[in-house]
């Protein structure tokens, strides 16, 4: 059967292809065998500063060296595919696809220096975490800043409208719509900044960390220092001391503020859709759209469910990710190369929740009228303002007094403070001022 979207396994690469397409540049099979293309030749050009056998290679060759990964195609990306077929070994066909070039570079008689003295985990583990430094900075950053900022945009335009609040699901002193969305454009604005902190770390060191095959070979070059400045150039730090391979620390806390990023958008797609179960928030209809296949009447909160659907899962799979690659049995085990295939998907799943969200936040209407009708049948959220002024009064016990008053199964309306007041043993300016407060105007500030 062709893969295409419809017969894809998962819905990453099916049902939302079109959302998730951007992520094939930095996550597929295709761009990490290229990576690891860019390391291999990166690698062999800085060894020419420091192996006298590679004097000969002059500009001209570095640059078409260079071409070899600049020219890469999914062609050739099969061909290493077709090599590692009969070699069983993912890194070691991009090794052998690199020496054929050089042979038809004319370049034959260095290849010998290509993986000079690595392990594979060496390549994969500065490919992988480029590859992610990429996608950070290309795909993720750009959308998370930009859906915090029209949370934030929204915070701004609603902050005068008045709205209920509720505290244990129950009717509580009123607060602002814009507020209450302000809360989470501060929170998603702390955990991006520790987002964009986390460093990006690579492994370089030989099979087991030590340089045994490079010191071995060339015990006078300083393959410590090369190392830092061979990463430093890619845009990495290297981890000083390491097995085979990296010790994924700081990928597990990189995970680990995805997770809780995704965790704050979760609490929010929870609100937006009890505002709307509440008809605080009605959505824009799209003429030929279906809510249900039974009752014409509805629409659906879809985007926010989806949304929640996907931050979840991809939740699930960061939590395993963080979880796991840290640990290794002794110098190195295969279960962090299985793992680290899968890094594309969360952040996959992770996309398509964002932009699930920012399509229903633009699909929100605001019902005003429905929010002040709330407040007015809640006049018992005054009682907290009362009563505070009454403290201010020196009153006695005034707490329970408005306690008596509230806690009753007769509704609290209006009325029904306005006679409390006029009742209370104090002067009439305190009256006055307590005859102010109403739940659209009691909201702080």
């Amino acid at each position: 059967m062709e893969l295409n979207s419809l017969t894809a396994v998962s819905p990453v690469d099916g049902r939302y292809r079109k959302s998730t397409e951007i992520l094939s540049d930095y996550f597929s099979e295709y761009a990490l065998i290229r990576k690891r293309l860019f390391v291999e030749t990166e690698y062999f050009i800085e060894l020419c500063s420091v192996m006298p056998a590679l004097k000969p290679i002059n500009q001209e060759d570095i640059l078409k060296i260079r071409n070899i990964f600049f020219d890469f195609s999914t062609d050739d990306a099969l061909q290493v595919k077709e090599i590692e077929s009969v070699t069983n070994h993912d890194v070691k066909s991009v090794e052998y696809f690199l020496r054929m070039k050089f042979d038809e570079l004319k370049l034959g008689a260095y290849k010998e220096y290509i993986h000079f003295g690595l392990t594979s985990q060496d390549i994969n583990n500065t490919a992988m975490p480029l590859l992610l430094k990429e996608a950070q900075i290309n795909v993720m950053l750009p959308m998370l800043n930009m859906l915090t900022d029209n949370l934030n945009l929204l915070a701004h335009d609603w902050k005068h409208i008045p709205m209920l609040a509720r505290t244990h699901g129950q009717a509580a002193s009123p607060t602002l719509l814009g507020k209450e969305i302000g809360v989470f454009a501060e929170r998603l604005y702390t955990q991006i900044k520790y987002f964009d902190m986390v460093p990006f770390e690579g492994k370089f060191g030989g099979a087991t960390g030590n340089f045994n095959a490079h010191f071995v070979a060339f015990p006078s070059i300083d393959w410590h220092a090369f190392a830092n400045k061979f990463l430093d150039r890619l845009g990495l730090k290297r981890q000083q001391c390491t097995t085979q391979i990296e010790h994924y620390d700081n990928l597990a806390a990189y995970f680990d503020t995805v997770k809780r990023i995704n965790t704050i958008f979760i609490d929010l797609c929870r609100d937006i859709w009890s505002y709307v179960s509440l008809d605080y928030f009605k959505q824009k209809i799209k003429k030929d759209e279906v809510g249900s296949s039974a009752m014409p009447h509805k629409v659906n909160p879809i985007d926010f469910e989806n949304a929640e659907g996907n931050f979840g899962f991809a939740n699930a799979i960061f939590e395993h990710l963080s979880a796991k690659l840290p640990i290794s049995r002794l110098q190195r085990d295969l279960t962090d190369s299985t793992v680290t295939r899968n890094i594309g998907v969360p952040l996959a799943h992770t996309l398509i929740a964002l932009k699930s969200l920012k399509r229903g936040l633009d699909k929100l209407i605001i019902n005003e009228s429905k929010m002040e009708a709330d407040l007015e049948l809640n006049w018992a959220v005054v009682a907290e303002a009362i009563q505070t002024i009454l403290r201010r009064e020196n009153y006695p016990d005034p707490y329970n007094a408005l306690k008596m008053l509230t806690r009753t199964h007769q509704a609290i309306t209006k009325d029904s403070i306005q006679e409390f007041i006029e009742n209370l043993d104090v002067n009439e300016a305190v009256k006055s001022e307590l005859r102010k407060i109403t739940p659209q105007n009691y909201t702080g500030k």
